[in-house]
């Protein structure tokens, strides 16, 4: 083999490293964002089935405006999971930040559960799978189409503080956030998933693959959050 042959043969076999080992970060991602949500799952029947739930809603409910509170501690936790997904370089750092993610979103979600368990029951399944196959849908469009979307970050940062500040009006001045809230919400969600998709595919550290798979939950969980409250105002139309 001469010279140049060897050089091809060398810069192919690094090539098929660096593909291989972005493939094992890939299914790493997705092996613990799968997990996060049985773990969400799992806490959220055991908070119902305990009674623990009751008690947790009503406190969470117990003010004039809780709701708003309520909505506005779940977009907060959910950006203090992008930036610690962002910053944390540790192993154990980033297991306890999804732990503790995945914690905090179960306890906020159960206001929420438990006023679609009482008066729409039905929508709580059909929410969850509604955003299961958007998020399907959302990462087949970047694995099939490999197109970098992360143009959309300055978008998803201004468009959740936005979101943000008029939570905080709602609070402030008692007025509800109603259905088309909700449709954009569902929006910025399905945008944040095309964008930490794309990220995990691109740009994400290899080393970091709990930290992508807690940016990836966080996405979805808001998804499912828009989407049930959107079904259960719906629902109460009919």
């Amino acid at each position: 083999m001469n010279p140049y042959q060897q050089s091809l043969s060398q810069v192919g076999y690094r090539s098929s490293q660096a593909v291989d080992a972005r493939a094992r970060f890939v299914v790493r991602t997705y092996n613990h964002l799968f997990g996060a949500i049985a773990l969400f799952t799992a806490i959220e029947i055991g908070l119902f089935e305990s009674g623990l739930a009751d008690g947790i809603a009503l406190r969470l409910l117990s003010t004039g405006s809780g709701w708003l509170l309520v909505m506005g501690g779940f977009m907060l936790v959910g950006w203090l999971a992008s930036h610690t997904a962002a910053t944390a370089r540790s192993l154990t750092a980033q297991y306890a930040a999804l732990a503790g993610f995945v914690v905090a979103e179960a306890i906020i979600f159960v206001p929420l559960l438990y006023i679609a368990e009482k008066f729409a029951p039905s929508t709580i399944k059909s929410a969850a799978a509604v955003t299961l196959v958007g998020f399907g849908a959302l990462t087949g469009i970047v694995f099939v189409t490999k197109k970098d979307f992360s143009f959309l970050g300055a978008f998803l940062r201004w468009a959740g503080i936005a979101a943000l500040l008029l939570i905080g009006a709602g609070v402030l001045f008692g007025f509800q956030l109603g259905t088309f809230f909700s449709v954009a919400m569902v929006g910025f969600a399905g945008a944040a998933i095309l964008y930490d998709t794309s990220n995990v595919l691109r740009t994400f550290p290899e080393d970091r693959y709990v930290a992508a798979s807690l940016q990836l939950f966080a996405s979805v969980a808001l998804m499912f959050w828009y989407v049930l409250r959107l079904m259960m105002s719906l629902s109460s139309r009919n």
